[in-house]
């Protein structure tokens, strides 16, 4: 996992092209003016998603990925992600292999998404997004997500 701000994005261009292309889409496109949807920059090997949504009280369900790296970045607001090592599941709650998409029960560290910090999960990490800092609120998340199967 990596957990920065946007400022620092070509610390990781050396991660490959699509990294370089997702965390510059993110610096330097107006998130706020488009409409919530999918954008392709490389059709399914890289996409951006923007979503509006309300933060919840708690996730249980750690998510993890094999296909794809997320890289998440909130437009508006803050939220808490619950991070941690997939070993550090205990089971899988549920597998939607057509959506590459594992949710799992098993402990959690809470950091904070907002105010211009991003953070990119690899198929190795699990990840607890949209979890309220203080009370549920909207949000407006940026979420890229590259292949790397």
């Amino acid at each position: 996992m990596i957990y920065d701000i946007l400022a620092h994005r070509s610390l990781y261009y050396g991660l490959g092209e699509r990294f370089r292309k997702a965390l510059d889409y993110m610096a330097e496109t107006d998130l706020a003016a488009l409409p919530d949807g999918r954008y392709e920059l490389e059709g399914d090997d890289l996409f951006v998603s923007l979503s509006t949504y309300e933060t919840k009280p708690a996730n249980d369900t750690p998510e993890a990925h094999r296909k794809y790296v997320d890289i998440q970045y909130l437009v508006e607001s803050r939220e808490k992600v619950g991070v941690a090592p997939l070993e550090a599941m205990t089971d899988v709650a549920e597998a939607r292999p057509e959506g590459d998409i594992w949710l799992h029960h098993g402990p959690t560290e809470q950091l904070t998404l907002g105010d211009g910090r991003f953070m990119i999960f690899w198929p190795g990490d699990a990840h607890a997004p949209g979890v309220a800092v203080d009370a549920p609120a909207r949000a407006r998340k940026c979420l890229v997500k590259i292949r790397v199967d």
